[in-house]
């Protein structure tokens, strides 16, 4: 194949310079050539007219070997540079070449030509190749450098073999590790030391076998703070298969791995409120059956009390033994009853009520519910104040308020431990006998918590203990006692266990025994009450004791009790409704009858609200809440209460 050059032939003699083309051309080159006798045409052609080979005379006119070379040089081209020339001796030849010539043929060996020119020619393209190559090497380092000095993942290379060291580690390393990267290289035992140790041994193991599977790697900085990273290594390997190299990235995933904590985290208490809200619903609605029980119950006890003095000779010993029987039963159903509202308490369905109480009767109630769950490793002792501690307060809140103290000092004492109750009426020394406050203090010897964990126990969703709590015990404890008007701390310190005092504003004593006093009930006179009762047994008994106080009582069903109050001629005092019924509830119903008579005063009847807004049909003078289980005498007291106003 015909090889085509575009020559360069600095020689004063023309004839000489077609013997050399025609030697190229016999030897199988196609030759485009140019000759140039002078300096200035022999830069002249190097500028504008590149050759791929240069021939040259070794003395010209005016002109030579030596300056033609120079001028080639300064072109920057890298071409072969051939002296052909019969005068030349050796001597002069070898400094030519020294000076950067490539070959020497004499005049007259025009059988050399060929293959030199041949040698050079390919010499030089392998040199063009070579340095493109060192080119495109050169700025693929560059572009490899300038990512790797500005990327946020760390990128490293270390040799296994002959020996193991860390031959490169990107400038991220700063950021992520905390350390400069050339504290990091060399020993590979300096980056694995900042490695947590349960790490270590996994991370030492990838960089024998690189897979490109991603490992996660915990990092301690010098600082103490921990650092998260996801590596993706690959092995070189030699012709054996064995690896030789590791190379790989290791990207900070820090803020994902916290995300998906925190995510976590909200996930469980998500769970752990759809947990408590199904399990109040499920309370609530066993409180509700069970309310209806004990209504029934004490009911039936009122009238069975009352019935006696007919058949039975008052203060006889048969008398006395079946009033005492009957007594016990009442004692027993309220007892059950302050065990159901408990249960509400728990399921969080009593909406807020603030009333007037002596705060030693909810320590008492609390100890006796808590003292055998405590467990018998814990010493439970509870100190009451002997004078009254009045506050105002919602009874439930503060039911729930103790309760949770109580848990949470429990749970620090899992070895066993002390745990007091106190109340203590403090006076604020001013003339006023009964001002001040009332403190309720609860105290474990448990295992206490840092500062830096007691300084955030009231904020929301802050806990503990991960496993089940919520975050949501104290800080709603802080809102229930803000919103009395008290103040709430804790004292805790670690080993030393802990300290929650509530002060709350002491109440008028007077008020607690205003709450208490009731006055005997009036007779009905014949006003006309309208019962809407879903169980049958209920509606029994609400009947039968209002007719007995001297009520006409109307008993209906949610329909007919609407279409009675549309109806112009009839009379209707007060609708007595329970709160919860299947298909229209009482806070419909009573909505509904209120369209037609604005005016009628509603008595609800409940035993838990199952959720209902009662909140909105309980405003105004005309409306009142009975909750289950009742007495005759408080239904009767609370209809008189709502009549009067």
């Amino acid at each position: 194949m015909t090889e085509r050059i575009r020559l360069l032939i600095c020689e004063d003699c023309a004839d000489d310079a077609v013997l050399i083309v025609r030697s190229l051309v016999r030897g199988g080159f196609e030759v485009d050539y140019e000759r140039a006798a002078t300096a200035a045409a022999t830069a002249e052609a190097l500028r504008m007219r590149p050759p791929d080979l240069v021939i040259s005379d070794y003395a010209m006119p005016g002109f030579g070997a030596e300056a033609a070379l120079a001028l080639l040089r300064e072109s920057g081209l890298d071409v072969p540079f051939i002296l052909v020339s019969g005068r030349v001796g050796e001597e002069l030849a070898a400094a030519l070449m020294r000076s950067g010539a490539h070959d020497f043929i004499l005049k007259g060996s025009a059988a050399r030509l060929v293959p030199v020119v041949r040698r050079e020619l390919r010499q030089a393209q392998a040199r063009r190749e070579r340095r493109a190559a060192q080119e495109a090497l050169r700025q693929s380092e560059s572009r490899f450098r300038l990512i790797a000095e500005h990327a946020p993942d760390v990128l490293f290379r270390c040799q296994l073999r002959p020996r193991r060291e860390v031959e490169y580690i990107s400038p991220a390393a700063s950021v992520v590790f905390g350390r400069p990267p050339q504290e990091l290289c060399g020993d590979p035992g300096e980056l694995f030391s900042s490695a947590l140790p349960e790490d270590r041994e996994r991370l030492e193991a990838s960089w024998q076998e690189p897979r490109v599977e991603p490992l996660t790697v915990r990092w301690k900085r010098p600082d103490g703070t921990v650092v998260w990273t996801e590596q993706r290594a690959v092995a070189l390997r030699d012709e054996t298969g064995r690896a030789v190299a590791v190379e790989g990235i290791l990207r900070d995933i820090t803020d994902r791995v916290l995300a998906d904590q925190e995510r976590e985290q909200l996930q469980q208490q998500l769970r752990q409120a759809e947990r408590l809200e199904s399990l109040g619903r499920l309370a609530g609605g066993i409180a509700h059956d069970f309310n209806n029980l004990l209504t029934l119950i004490l009911g039936r006890a009122d009238l069975a009390l009352a019935d006696l003095s007919q058949y039975l000779p008052q203060d006889s010993s048969q008398d006395a033994a079946l009033r005492s029987d009957l007594d016990i039963i009442r004692r027993l159903a309220e007892r059950g009853g302050a065990l159901t509202r408990r249960l509400l308490v728990f399921s969080r369905q009593e909406p807020l009520n603030p009333q007037t109480f002596d705060i030693n009767e909810v320590v008492a109630d609390t100890e006796r519910v808590l003292r055998g769950a405590i467990g018998e490793d814990i010493e439970f002792v509870v100190e009451l104040d002997p004078a009254p501690c009045p506050v105002v307060i919602d009874r439930g809140e503060l039911e729930r308020l103790l309760l949770n103290l109580v848990a949470n000092a429990r749970r620090a004492m899992p070895d066993g431990g002390k745990l007091v109750v106190q109340t203590a009426r403090v006076l604020d020394g001013g003339e006023d006998p009964y001002g001040g406050e009332v403190r309720l203090t609860v105290s474990d010897t448990g295992t206490g918590m840092p500062q830096e964990v007691a300084k955030r126990v009231f904020e929301p969703f802050f806990t503990t203990d991960s496993a089940t709590g919520t975050g949501l015990g104290l800080s709603m404890a802080y809102g229930v006692v803000k919103g009395a008007g008290g103040k709430i701390g804790l004292r805790s310190e670690t080993g030393e266990g802990t300290t929650v005092r509530i002060e709350l504003p002491a109440a008028e004593p007077g008020d607690v025994a205003a709450d208490a006093l009731q006055r005997s009930p009036r007779d009905g006179d014949g006003r006309t009450i309208v019962v809407v009762e879903d169980d049958d047994d209920i509606r029994d008994l609400v009947t039968l004791i209002l007719r007995r106080s001297g009520y006409n009582v109307v008993d209906a069903s949610q329909h007919s009790a609407m279409d009675l109050a549309r109806t112009k001629d009839a009379h209707i005092d007060v609708l007595l409704t329970d709160v919860v019924m299947p298909g229209i509830s009482g806070i419909e119903l009573a909505r509904r009858v209120r369209e037609a008579r604005p005016d009628v005063p509603v008595l609800f009847m409940s035993g838990h609200t199952g959720g209902a807004l009662v909140e909105d049909a309980f405003q105004g003078p005309a409306t009142a809440l009975i909750r289950k289980p009742f007495t005759a005498f408080e239904l009767r007291a609370a209809l008189d209460r709502l009549l009067d106003r």
